[in-house]
């Protein structure tokens, strides 16, 4: 364990995106969740290495703030640790709606990232992480000191005299996430860390791959109810026959609201006259492209009548295993402590009624989580940093002479090179000066 980083993850959800600091081998000290099957996923995944880590309740309530002090108490006592390395939160985000348009509760919501910026300055990680979606900074909360702000400010005012901050709205597809999710990414570096800022952990850009590239290899499903023999999660989820004349002859990029038919554009009966559906959104009951990034996986990606649902060809929503792929979730990840082979050597009626009693929870918990793949770059950053040695200005002078980088050409070639390999970055400015 002498080596061993660690983190916390505040509304952490079923740990979908954490899962990337567990794929590099950080040590979850406690990880905070309100809802239960949530926190029972994460379970599941071993995130945690002691079971106290798992702390089920509201983080606004002293005694649950408590448990994760004490968690993070003796954690460094135990492993001989002097610093958490790293402090995740993503606080539910149903609240973050326009300035000047909140209700009372919406304020009280949205300054749950409040108790984030307190437990920051309390537990005083080496680094912190905020996300939450694109209009988190310019949203009003209720600040410690009782006042209303913008998140932004909040953070500002009690973080920034300890940490350098970089705020980032970005598009994970942009980092190689397999959908278009935009959002925004706090990175906060504590300033004692010298020469490492949050732009060294920020991933790195990636060519971003297609929904046919993604998804495609996966085989169709065509019966109402089918699902794939070698993986309970690709699954044709069952919908109400009569919307499939809405939908079977889409085309893709084609809405059911642009059918020409009256009979095939989404509605209901009322004393047998038809009473067309409100098309809210254009992207309701819409057919995606194959051959464009994969849409924004939302929370109710359950049925037809939500954003983007509706697989290029198949008359079905996307199946949980494509949807896991499109938020980068790898097939390690557990939904059940039941074993994958298990699972898929179950009887139809038997993965019907397992499907029956997890699949809301699994769907709505990808629609709210961070890509795993986000979280995995970030760690790879802070360990590639942490397992650096920093080195003196003397043996910092034999390698120029040795590597004759007093030569421009040869310095930011050698530069180039350590950075790709995410060697020795914090020498890498000391090089230059």
């Amino acid at each position: 364990m002498e080596n061993k980083l660690s983190y916390i993850s505040l509304f952490s959800s079923a740990g979908v995106g954490c899962y990337g600091f567990s794929l590099e081998n950080f040590d979850c000290v406690a990880t905070c969740e309100l809802i239960e099957r949530r926190l029972d996923v994460q379970k599941c995944n071993n995130k945690c290495s002691s079971e106290s880590g798992y702390i089920l309740g509201d983080l606004t309530k002293k005694e649950i703030k408590n448990r994760v002090l004490e968690e993070v108490k003796n954690w460094l006592k135990n492993n001989k640790k002097k610093d958490i390395d790293v402090l995740i939160s993503t606080p539910p985000c149903q609240g973050m709606s326009i300035a000047n348009h909140k209700k009372n509760d919406e304020l009280n919501r949205n300054s749950l990232v409040i108790e984030s910026i307190n437990l920051v300055k309390q537990i005083k990680p080496k680094y912190f992480i905020f996300e939450n979606v694109k209009a988190f900074l310019t949203t009003s909360c209720t600040d410690i000191d009782k006042k209303i702000k913008t998140i932004k400010e909040s953070i500002d005012v009690n973080l920034s005299g300890k940490y350098n901050i970089l705020y980032n709205v970005v598009n994970f597809k942009d980092f190689g996430v397999p959908s278009s999710r935009n959002r925004t990414l706090v990175l906060g570096v504590r300033k004692d860390l010298k020469d490492i800022t949050p732009y060294d952990i920020l991933p790195d850009n990636e060519r971003v791959k297609n929904l046919r590239e993604v998804i495609g290899h996966l085989p169709a499903l065509k019966g109402m109810g089918e699902i794939y023999s070698k993986d309970i999660y690709h699954n044709f989820r069952i919908y109400n026959k009569r919307m499939l004349n809405w939908i079977k002859d889409l085309k893709e990029g084609q809405s059911a609201f642009e059918n020409s038919n009256p009979t095939k554009i989404p509605h209901k009966l009322v004393d047998g006259k038809i009473i067309n559906n409100t098309n809210k959104n254009g992207d309701k009951y819409c057919r995606c492209y194959w051959d464009k990034i994969a849409p924004c996986v939302h929370t109710r990606n359950d049925i037809l009548a939500s954003q983007s649902t509706i697989h290029p060809k198949d008359n079905r929503v996307f199946s949980i295993r494509e949807l896991m792929i499109m938020m980068s979730v790898p097939e390690s990840f557990k939904w059940s402590d039941i074993p994958k082979k298990e699972l898929n050597k179950m009887s139809k009626e038997e993965k019907i009624e397992y499907l029956a009693k997890n699949e809301i929870n699994i769907r709505q918990s990808l629609g709210e989580a961070v890509p795993t793949l986000i979280f995995q770059k970030i760690a790879k950053k802070i360990k590639a940093i942490s397992s650096n040695k920093k080195l003196s200005d003397k043996q910092i002078v034999l390698l120029i002479k040795e590597k004759s980088l007093d030569n421009k050409n040869n310095l930011i070639s050698f530069i180039n090179e350590n950075v790709k390999k995410n060697f020795l970055l914090q020498n890498c400015p000391r090089y230059a000066s």
